[in-house]
């Protein structure tokens, strides 16, 4: 499973990058807000730092101002994947820049129909909301795999990119269920990393390499 780092704080991309884990990146409306720079400027940085898809969001909501956007988002950068949101006119969207070979992934998604939707009209992505699903109380991770399944009885290319992921559970869930991708925020990254045995045993390792160490210095020569 491909893993992405949601961010628009490049020091946080750095740092993700630096792992050698993340294989894209996500952004939206309000992380690059929180950047205080414009999508312009912050996007391309990210693209030289990933190696890798890095979705940039449109704001606009109608059909031809959609167009016009994604169109400017695509020249930003070679790795630029236009997001658009899950209604008719961003599916509309997506369609024409399929054609024109703009790669899309669609965003708010929230239900397997949706997904087969977005599929239909040629995304390159699709990003279900498994946290905010959760927070309905319903099971995100069910959507997951109810479009896993609608993609592979129909061979829709579409890639299933976990999106709204808000612990290590999450990725473990959406590993297990086949998802292509999953974003999440850099201290979900580093949270994969760590494991409390694996903390203690290296201690315990350290130690006795230590320990071992004195002893041979103490033997007589």
């Amino acid at each position: 499973m491909k893993i992405f780092i949601d961010s628009a704080d490049l020091a946080e991309i750095r740092r993700g990058a630096a792992t050698g884990m993340v294989d894209g990146c996500t952004t939206n409306p309000s992380l690059l807000a929180k950047s205080g720079r414009p999508i312009e400027a912050v996007v391309p940085e990210i693209c030289e730092i990933i190696d890798g898809p890095v979705s940039a969001e449109v704001i606009s909501t109608g059909y031809d101002d959609m167009l016009v956007e994604a169109r400017k988002l695509a020249k930003l950068h070679q790795h630029v994947v236009v997001k658009l949101p899950l209604t008719v006119d961003g599916l509309r969207a997506v369609r024409t820049l399929k054609r024109e070979e703009i790669r899309t992934n669609v965003t708010l998604c929230f239900s397997a129909n949706q997904a087969l939707l977005a599929a239909k009209a040629g995304a390159n992505y699709i990003s279900p909301f498994v946290g905010r699903v959760d927070d309905t109380s319903h099971e995100g991770m069910v959507l997951v795999e109810q479009i896993l399944a609608i993609y592979q009885n129909y061979g829709y290319e579409t890639e299933v990119l976990a999106a709204s992921v808000r612990h290590p559970v999450h990725v473990l869930d959406a590993a297990i269920a086949g998802a292509h991708c999953a974003t999440m925020p850099l201290k979900v990254i580093e949270q994969l990393f760590h494991h409390p045995l694996t903390d203690v045993g290296l201690a315990k390792f350290i130690e006795d390499h230590h320990r071992a160490a004195r002893a041979a210095q103490a033997q007589p020569h």
